[in-house]
């Protein structure tokens, strides 16, 4: 494992996901991109919740075994630890029903927060974790300490709203979408979608967004500043599931744009690489080290598209 260096916060949803004759995973789109995120040496933190119950103490118990702090998990004494059942398609893509009213609805804000943000490189969020009144406020005061705020849009029907979201963007630095969100949200602002090009175009003039990435599946990927538009392909895998793919992809992305001196170049392939090999495992977080991810890493040598 390399040396940590640089310093992220996750906020939003940890929670356990039950999938059908299996025991319970770890999940939460946030906690996901912060366990790789610990897996390529970044130092991270998750600011959350889990209830004072069984199921929250296991939850605890299972992060720290991975050797990420819990410091800013706060334990919840009215509200339970968070449930998903979760199922797996023909596609090998992943549905969810997420239960309501559990701890991470409820996150509050406390000066050790804003003491942590005041010294991380990166705060990254979602749009789930806005669902709730309380948690929305917690998560809006926050952004306004966030020096590059990450925005992970991951929309899950129905804990959404347009007003919502376009208020999140206009704190954001980053955005990264998948390619249905992208249309999606398009859709949402009434723009006709022609090409990527120019619903990017539109995201970065309307929000004044200093970035954007498209994760695209087995399209590849796409990374968009205020100057350039980079593409690159996918690394074809065996899938054994999507589960926590983009977020692995997100994982990779920041792990690399945020050491200093690297290229667009090698931060997307670390992105599109960290993705195709957590695709090609069971679950948003299997056991494996930063060895394994660049023995992986090194088959392959990808280049820019055109």
């Amino acid at each position: 494992m390399k040396d940590k260096k640089n310093k992220v916060v996750c906020f939003g949803e940890v929670l356990w996901d039950i999938f059908p004759g299996e025991q319970k995973r770890v999940g939460g789109a946030p906690f996901n991109v912060a366990y790789h995120l610990s897996r390529m040496g970044v130092d991270v933190n998750m600011i959350s919740s889990v209830g004072n119950d069984q199921l929250g103490r296991d939850l605890l118990q299972k992060i720290k075994s991975w050797n990420i702090p819990t410091d800013y998990i706060q334990i919840n004494v009215g509200y339970p630890t968070s449930t998903v059942i979760a199922s797996v398609d023909e596609n090998n893509d992943a549905h969810y029903d997420i239960v309501e009213n559990v701890a991470w609805d409820f996150i509050d804000i406390t000066p050790e927060n804003h003491e942590i943000l005041n010294t991380t490189d990166a705060f990254v969020f979602g749009t789930l974790a806005a669902r709730s009144e309380k948690t929305k406020n917690t998560l809006f005061e926050l952004l306004e300490v966030g020096a590059y705020n990450v925005f992970d849009i991951n929309l899950r029907e129905p804990y959404y709203e347009t007003s919502m979201i376009k208020d999140l963007l206009h704190k954001t630095h980053l955005a990264k979408f998948n390619k249905a969100e992208l249309r999606m949200m398009l859709d949402f602002l009434g723009k006709e979608y022609t090409s990527e090009e120019d619903g990017i175009k539109f995201l970065q003039e309307n929000f004044d967004l200093h970035e954007i990435i498209i994760s695209k599946g087995s399209k590849g990927a796409l990374y968009a500043d205020k100057h350039d538009f980079y593409r690159y392909p996918t690394i074809p895998v065996t899938i054994k599931d999507t589960v926590g793919s983009g977020d692995s992809f997100l994982a990779g992305f920041l792990s690399k744009r945020l050491e200093k001196g690297s290229s667009v170049h090698e931060t997307m392939i670390q992105a599109v690489s960290l993705g195709a090999f957590i695709t090609s495992q069971e679950g948003a977080c299997p056991e494996y080290s930063f060895e394994d991810f660049n023995r992986f890493k090194n088959q392959y040598q990808l280049s820019a598209l055109d």
